[in-house]
């Protein structure tokens, strides 16, 4: 099933320790598999228009019906999105991300709409990515991500990895 760009097709949330989060998710939710667990680096950084340090996290996709659900563990401490939701560590929803058929016009409209960027970065394969400040309105950020295949394809991964589980291997590097 192909998302339409504008929809929400993610939740973020931040956990303090991946595999312990994972474990829990799995528990109560019967979540499963977690897909990634490796480290990246959100790079080329810009934190609220001024370049900064590259964001360094470890991350996992796990489907949930039709959402896919995001676990982050931070593990640089500059400043970032990140950080402007969560100042002393703790756990939470970060953001919903969405993809956009014009990037650049989105983001640019967000931030008309008095929501500013709080970091834009690139990732490993070239895609640039950011968040808005959305806390005013919505209590949490939003991720805007350009039309991209490798996006695409590490959210129907996630999917199909679920839907074809045996409940053996937790957490499924990508």
């Amino acid at each position: 099933m192909s998302i339409p760009s504008g929809a929400f097709i993610q939740v973020c949330h931040v956990v303090d320790n991946l595999e312990a989060a994972c474990a829990r998710y799995n528990r109560l939710f019967g979540m499963g598999p977690f897909i990634g667990g490796g480290n990246g680096v959100l790079d080329n950084h810009i934190y609220r228009g001024q370049p900064a340090e590259p964001i360094r996290i470890r991350g996992v996709f796990v489907q949930s019906g039709d959402l896919n659900i995001e676990l982050v563990e931070l593990v640089s401490t500059g400043p970032s999105a990140f950080h402007d939701m969560y100042p002393n560590g703790g756990e939470g929803i970060h953001h919903m991300a969405m993809f956009c058929e014009d990037y650049k016009g989105t983001r640019d409209r967000y931030v008309a709409a008095g929501m500013p960027v709080a970091s834009e970065f690139t990732v490993s394969f070239g895609a640039q990515i950011c968040y808005i400040d959305a806390r005013a309105t919505m209590g949490h950020l939003i991720e805007l991500y350009p039309e991209s295949e490798i996006i695409r394809g590490m959210y129907a991964r996630a999917r199909q990895e679920a839907e074809n589980w045996d409940g053996k291997q937790l957490i499924i590097p990508w």
